[in-house]
């Protein structure tokens, strides 16, 4: 692991910050905050107005004075005043107060697998501006593991795929620590996108931002699936006119305008499985791949990967706050090292 078990155990709090949603655990209380990493400031004044759910219902939806930001972008912090800013205002009065308590408070963290020294000293920045002493970063792939419940200090391969909104990262993990690991800058954002460029293109039509998901629109239950129902009925702004209009969309076209994205996806997926030495991959073969992360849901997608590796795929229990509850796991000293001793003589 990156960091030892027994300072994890030391820290108080720990926090999963992502591109789409924000998460704090705290020891003893559990996870206290899961808001979507948006802020709402007023220009004029510099003041927050918002942040969390409220912001980014604001989305589009605001007069010129009023900017919607983003602290928080691939995975790491793009603006460190705003993150702690958003972050004061999502933990409130009361828990900043009792965190503020502690004589040494030690916060822990996710960084995505290998980002670069800069994305982690904002990382580390934005925490110690919150008033931590200490933050000790952890990789979202094995914090993620330890959420899903997968065994990751044993001498077994485990394979871990976090679907997030602006990056995907797939790993091969072993006896606690990274045996060969990807990060694709392809996530859930990347195909919302790409079924709305459809939607714009074939059939002139402009669906809101944010408050839906076009995704869940353009796709039904069977959802990436070949026997999902043929055709679909999207609401959305006609480009032309600027007025509402309803079009019927060709699920099996928005399903082509979907995979173009995930090919990239798949490409990573066997570039890990090649570099993978054999004994782990037989190992896969049987135990299969966990998804976890907001886009593990995408309708279909543990259907695809099946289909494209011969590979068993599962679905985490809780895919969307995995990466924070294994942080926690690892503060409340749930996961015990496998100890090895030096044979004697």
């Amino acid at each position: 692991m990156t960091v030892s078990l027994d300072q994890l155990r030391r820290c108080h709090v720990a926090v999963d910050l992502g591109a789409a949603r924000t998460r704090v655990y705290v020891k003893g209380l559990g996870l206290v905050v899961d808001e979507p990493s948006v802020a709402a400031v007023n220009t004029r004044t510099g003041s927050l107005i918002a942040v969390g759910a409220l912001a980014e219902q604001m989305t589009g939806r605001t007069p010129g004075y009023i900017r919607v930001a983003r602290p928080v972008s691939g995975g790491s912090v793009v603006d460190i005043d705003m993150a702690q800013r958003m972050l004061r205002h999502l933990l409130g009065d009361k828990l900043r107060r009792q965190l503020r308590r502690k004589p040494r408070l030690r916060a822990a963290a996710c960084t995505p697998h290998d980002c670069d020294p800069l994305a982690q000293r904002a990382t580390v920045e934005t925490l110690v501006g919150l008033g931590a002493r200490r933050v000790e970063l952890v990789d979202t792939l094995i914090a993620a593991a330890v959420g899903s419940g997968m065994p990751v200090e044993q001498p077994t391969a485990t394979m871990i795929m976090v679907c997030g909104a602006a990056t995907t990262q797939i790993a091969v993990l072993s006896l606690g620590a990274i045996v060969t690991a990807v990060r694709i800058p392809i996530g859930g954002e990347a195909i919302d996108h790409a079924v709305i460029q459809y939607l714009r293109q074939h059939h002139a039509l402009v669906l809101p931002s944010q408050s839906v998901r076009p995704l869940q629109l353009a796709l039904s239950d069977n959802g990436l699936t070949p026997s999902g129902p043929a055709v679909t009925e999207i609401h959305g702004r006609d480009v032309a006119t600027g007025l509402a209009r309803s079009v019927q969309v060709d699920t099996g076209a928005v399903r082509q305008a979907i995979h173009a994205p995930l090919t990239s996806v798949l490409d990573g997926l066997g570039k890990v499985l090649r570099e993978c030495p054999p004994d782990l991959v037989a190992d896969i073969a049987d135990s299969g791949i966990m998804m976890v992360g907001g886009s593990a849901l995408l309708p279909g997608l543990d259907r695809m990967l099946r289909e494209a590796t011969g590979v068993p795929v599962h679905i985490a229990e809780r895919p969307d706050v995995c990466a924070v509850l294994g942080l926690g796991a690892m503060l409340d000293g749930q996961i015990q090292p496998l100890v090895l001793n030096p044979l004697a003589g």
